[in-house]
């Protein structure tokens, strides 16, 4: 009887307040306007009776989920209402059949780089076959970058053998995200070749006992956000790993000097699903291009109290850069730990894994994106798309290889690895590297 009662009132609200509205901020054949259930072009009271029936039904259709809740209740129809009677449009985009096909899809560079850390080339290109986005290059940057090796970061900048495929049609599939990176593979690389690999190695335990190459631990250490632990990254926030190669924890400020032509958004990348990476700004209403350019916010936020058994007081640094020290007494403060935030539905404009969907400059008609912020999560640490055919694990260093995660790249001789690093297969173990702790990454 509620939803009964519903009707009789919102048709007598709508028709007494208002006519049919069009909603045009986005114009094209195959998008879709939450809203508009019936997919006639209009939003009204067909929309209603529609949203109604499927709540009485205990059905789903993401058309009728106006407030992104992954439910249709009496709270759209609140919504679907006051969008007919007000005009307001939804500044939300459903999804639909994405395709990227044909954008970004003839590049080649080759480009000397005479920082005193690279001189050497950076070369990349980007082409496409009749399903996929094909990347091949050499991992080296094409711009400045900081000093390396450094005190922090003993690893120099090295030449990497990058071969990557993308989806040119890429599904959302993963509601929540699906967690990649690290060792299990590559979640995304910029248009130098050059990857982003937001987490880090790093762990503590509960005892503040802690390691910046794979230590033992459930404390995952924050490579950005703090001064506790030093990672030794340069102004693009990367560094380099063990193997020689150089990536991106966060936002890659000379890259996007680099690019931005003047676009009220720059495009800097393309994640293992086959979306498009931007970086920091975008419309202010995700579908409507005519909006304010401003700075994206993640949904993600400081924690207001620590975690149970969190440690607080930095003890011993028994591994990486800097390893073997005893009795720190440093203290640790919040945001040094992935575990130091929560995400929080609708708290900024970006999802769980720092993406929306919405319009670009490349997009028109809209497109699911990730970005690059400047607060955490700084990249996405999961992936909305199939990333299956993406060759995640590949791209390590010279010769190719596996490990997309710190120390990836080809299997080294233990005597060559750096005292205190991850091991030189796939980065799970911690240094030093030796045939008795790490036999399985040694050959």
């Amino acid at each position: 009887m509620k939803y009964l009662y519903i009707l009789i009132l919102t048709s007598n609200l709508i028709y007494s307040h208002s006519s049919n509205y069009h909603y045009n901020f986005v114009e094209s054949s195959n998008y879709r306007i939450v809203g508009d259930i019936n997919e006639d072009g209009v939003i009204n009271i067909q929309d209603v009776v529609l949203l109604i029936n499927l709540i009485l039904n205990n059905e789903y259709n993401n058309l009728a989920d106006l407030n992104s809740d992954n439910i249709s209740n009496v709270l759209d129809v609140v919504q679907i209402i006051n969008v007919i009677l007000y005009s307001q449009e939804i500044q939300e985009c459903a999804e639909i059949d994405y395709s990227t096909e044909g954008i970004l899809t003839n590049i080649s560079q080759q480009i000397f780089n005479d920082d005193e850390s690279v001189n050497n080339f950076s070369i990349y290109s980007w082409t496409s076959d009749d399903s996929d986005r094909i990347l091949t290059g050499n991992g080296i940057p094409n711009h400045e970058v900081g000093t390396f090796p450094n005190p922090n970061c003993p690893s120099a900048i090295s030449e990497q053998n990058i071969n990557h495929t993308f989806s040119l049609f890429p599904q959302v599939v993963f509601q929540q995200g699906q967690a990649v990176g690290g060792p299990g593979g590559v979640i995304a690389y910029a248009l130098n070749s050059v990857k982003f690999d937001p987490g880090t190695a790093g762990r503590c335990n509960d005892d503040g006992v802690c390691s910046l190459a794979q230590g033992q631990g459930q404390w995952s250490i924050e490579a950005l956000g703090h001064e506790t632990f030093d990672f030794g990254d340069d102004m693009n926030h990367a560094h380099v790993q063990p193997t020689g190669q150089y990536h991106y924890h966060g936002m890659p400020d000379l890259l996007v000097d680099f690019l931005n032509e003047g676009e009220d958004m720059t495009l800097v990348g393309w994640a293992s699903d086959g979306f498009p990476i931007y970086a920091e700004y975008g419309y202010a209403e995700s579908c409507d291009a005519s909006s304010e350019i401003v700075s994206l916010q993640p949904s993600w936020k400081l924690k207001d109290n620590p975690d149970p058994n969190r440690p607080e007081i930095l003890t011993q640094l028994s591994g990486g850069p800097g390893g073997g020290q005893n009795n720190l007494n440093i203290p640790i403060p919040m945001g040094a730990f992935t575990q130091d935030f929560e995400y929080v539905d609708n708290y900024g404009d970006l999802d769980e894994c720092n993406g929306r969907i919405g319009v670009t400059p490349e997009f028109p008609d809209g497109i699911y994106y990730y970005m690059v912020t400047n607060e955490f999560p700084f990249f996405s640490r999961c992936l909305k798309g199939d990333f299956s055919s993406g060759n995640g694990g590949t791209g390590g260093g010279p010769g190719g290889g596996t490990g997309g995660g710190p120390g990836g790249g080809n299997i080294q001789n233990c005597d060559v690895v750096p005292q205190g690093m991850p091991c030189c297969g796939d980065g799970i173990c911690g240094g030093p590297e030796n045939i008795n702790n790490c036999p399985e990454d040694c050959n």
